[in-house]
């Protein structure tokens, strides 16, 4: 969200160097005596052209401000990105996707936890419970037998680890 912002502040802030560039340009200075960087401005006049400003003086932009800053720290102890090796349930998946009795799941675990797959409907409702129970870390491959538990239709696989939960779509023919 912050990344948004001020991203749109620097198209902002390169929006109006361009303006007062040209508008200055116009009055006879080169756009290349302008600097700017994220959070001044600055134009200078040079003696040399001649200005439409009345008493002909050097004029100088210094500290535009809008007012907050465009890379303010993140405060707290908040992180910004969110590693693969961070995350305890990781690369769910679900195969055949359209199954008639048998159902395989393949995860892999970052380190030992309480696992849960269940079976649930388009509503959210729990339709079956596959597996709860403690697993070791590392690949993890499950079959599963649901012939005669499920109409035909889609549901969901929900695959909890901790308390991070991974939700897969599964049609039944």
């Amino acid at each position: 969200m912050a990344y948004k912002y001020s991203t749109f502040l620097y198209i902002s802030l390169f929006s109006i160097s361009l303006l007062l560039a040209s508008s200055v340009e116009a009055q006879g200075v080169p756009a290349s005596t302008f600097k700017a960087d994220s959070t001044t401005l600055h134009a200078q006049q040079t003696p040399t052209k001649k200005s439409r400003v009345s008493d002909n003086k050097d004029y100088k932009i210094d500290n535009l401000h809008f007012g907050f800053k465009p890379f303010a720290p993140v405060s707290g102890m908040q992180k910004l990105t969110n590693n693969e090796s961070d995350k305890v349930l990781s690369n769910v998946k679900v195969f055949p996707n359209q199954i008639s009795d048998q159902i395989s799941l393949s995860f892999k675990l970052n380190k030992d936890s309480n696992v849960s797959i269940k079976i649930m409907d388009a509503l959210g409702n729990e339709v079956s419970t596959l597996l709860s129970q403690r697993l070791s870390s590392g690949e993890q491959n499950n079959s599963f037998n649901v012939g005669g538990k499920l109409n035909q239709g889609f549901y969901f696989i929900r695959v909890v680890a901790g308390t991070e939960t991974i939700v897969k779509r599964i049609e039944v023919l």
